[in-house]
């Protein structure tokens, strides 16, 4: 068996255990979503705390992941990182990652700690799923990554799908009246449907948060 290699900062396997774990999957034909994640305005953060303060952030961040996603996640360079979600749709993996992006939010005390930090840690994430999105590993990497720079161009902090998909998701627990509503609501506030949509769960989390503290 080939040894799986890991980064040195974070003990997470690398780009290359990654790109063979998503072959594995597409080559016996299983739906798996790839979501890429960035932390928001990271070199700020090297260049205002140094270098250290940006590597612990980084070690707190892949520790997040192993913890949610153990043996999904990996490093890819920098403050990338990459999570392989196998046999699930693309809204479960959306909402999975706005689930982790608001348990990112909500773990600043994890990342000032040590280095008395004034920046809030946040982190931007696209997804795409095979074969939604891809026919292949290259694609579906692309579809990822393209996903993600959408969501930075919309304000960062945020889940974005691939630019090509309508940002909704459409399936039988969305009614055709409720859909227009809520076209008809964006164009009212001049945001993107996907927009109202994050909002509304993260309200929903928070309640459900309340509650059961």
């Amino acid at each position: 068996m080939k040894k799986i290699t890991t980064d040195n900062l974070t003990n997470l396997p690398t780009r290359e255990q990654l790109e063979t774990t998503i072959k594995g999957y597409i080559a016996e034909d299983e739906a798996v979503a790839l979501a890429l994640l960035d932390i928001d305005h990271f070199m700020e953060l090297n260049d205002t705390y140094g270098v250290e303060a940006g590597d612990r952030a980084l070690v707190n961040i892949a520790q997040i992941l192993q913890e949610k996603f153990p043996g999904q996640a990996y490093r890819i360079s920098g403050d990338e990182f990459a999570i392989s979600l196998p046999g699930i749709s693309l809204e479960q993996a959306f909402l999975q990652m706005e689930q982790l992006r608001l348990h990112i939010y909500e773990s600043q005390h994890l990342f000032r700690a040590q280095d008395m930090l004034s920046q809030e840690i946040t982190a931007t994430i696209g997804v795409a799923q095979y074969p939604r999105d891809a026919k292949d590993a290259a694609a579906l990497r692309r579809s990822a990554d393209a996903a993600l720079v959408n969501a930075k161009e919309n304000g960062r902090n945020q889940i974005s799908l691939p630019p090509n998909e309508e940002m909704i998701m459409k399936s039988c627990y969305y009614p055709s009246s409720m859909v227009r509503r809520l076209k008809t609501l964006a164009e009212k506030r001049k945001k993107k449907e996907s927009i109202l949509l994050r909002e509304a769960l993260s309200d929903l989390l928070h309640k459900h948060d309340r509650i059961e503290e």
